[in-house]
């Protein structure tokens, strides 16, 4: 069963993150509490939706996303930030009815795209390809984070508090 995440979902939901952030070898940079999530979920105006695969009565998976905007196309999309699945419901069906789920939210709004990166090592990207998803190799990502975006931000010259 998929269906939109409920506040008592949260403390599965940040254990997932983990065992994503483990998975993907980088577990130190992982610094998610559960007040971080609920409120970013649950506050007054949520930026952040998130989807849950439940099997059995728990939470077996989620997916977590939030808008994006394309000049090009003119209409909103949804990046999808973590997919996840624990690895006793790989297999199962869990991740295609994930991504259904938000293909179903993009066609329902107009949204044009669903779309999302992958480590490049991750054996996920055989299942994506399998759903006919473009890896998009033109674009290379690029991120600001720690002391580069803050010598940035203090370039500006706008109060950063």
């Amino acid at each position: 069963m998929i269906r939109p995440a409920e506040p008592h979902d949260v403390p599965a939901l940040v254990e997932m993150v983990y065992e994503l952030a483990d998975f993907e070898r980088a577990r130190d940079q992982c610094h998610l509490t559960e007040a971080q999530l609920h409120a970013a979920l649950f506050g007054p105006s949520p930026a952040v939706f998130c989807h849950v695969a439940e099997a059995g009565g728990r939470p077996v998976g989620l997916a977590l996303w939030f808008l994006t905007y394309s000049t090009w196309e003119g209409v909103h999309g949804i990046y999808l930030e973590d997919l996840y699945v624990r690895p006793d419901a790989r297999g199962t069906g869990t991740g295609k009815a994930l991504l259904a789920t938000l293909a179903a939210v993009c066609v329902a709004h107009g949204y044009r795209r669903l779309e999302w990166g992958v480590l490049d090592w991750n054996p996920a990207r055989e299942f994506y390809d399998h759903l006919d998803a473009e890896p998009k190799s033109e674009w290379v990502p690029y991120r600001l984070s720690g002391a580069p975006l803050a010598a940035l931000a203090a370039s500006s010259g706008a109060p950063t508090s």
